[in-house]
């Protein structure tokens, strides 16, 4: 780039990219986080209950969570149906305590360490979600939660450097020099 650009856009570019990379590395690691925090609230959950399967379950939830919103319940379908072949009413129970966790993780957890991770208000991971997997499915909700971080970051940096040029007090050009 150097060879080819203006030093100015090089630099520039240099600094999107890295916060590109900073911004996917940061969402990767909170996708982590939730996805053990969430595996961990069905262990202890389903210890607490004494249902079978508890850490095979936690475990499993925690891997199929990490994809956005939705992976979970491919882990809860799976859970549900081994519960089922051992004693259907624990089936149940399960059901039932997988909605209540889900909905914690869903709308406090998950865009609170997500939302955290990435620098983007938890809203906007909402948001982001709920867009991408429109646009694109399961791949769209992977990809626009940092990419609205990016965007969001970028935009926050011009409003900011903008208000900042409008605080400066302005100095009287002497037009008679």
């Amino acid at each position: 780039m150097r060879a080819f650009l203006p030093e100015e856009i090089t630099l520039r570019t240099l600094e999107v990219l890295t916060l590109v990379s900073d911004t996917f590395s940061h969402f990767l690691a909170g996708q982590c986080l939730e996805a053990v925090i969430l595996g961990s609230m069905f262990f202890l959950t389903l210890s607490v209950f004494r249902l079978p399967y508890g850490l095979l379950i936690g475990v499993l939830i925690a891997f199929t969570a990490l994809i956005p919103m939705f992976g979970a319940f491919i882990g809860c379908a799976i859970g549900a149906f081994l519960m089922l072949m051992v004693k259907p009413l624990d089936a149940v129970i399960f059901l039932i305590i997988f909605f209540v966790l889900q909905q914690v993780e869903g709308n406090f957890i998950y865009p609170h360490v997500v939302g955290s991770s990435v620098g983007l208000p938890s809203i906007w991971v909402l948001v982001a979600v709920t867009i991408g997997g429109s646009a694109m499915g399961i791949v769209g909700m992977l990809v626009f939660i940092p990419l609205c971080s990016v965007v969001y970051a970028i935009l926050r940096g011009i409003v900011n450097e903008r208000l900042e040029k409008k605080r400066r007090p302005k100095t009287k050009h002497n037009s008679t020099q």
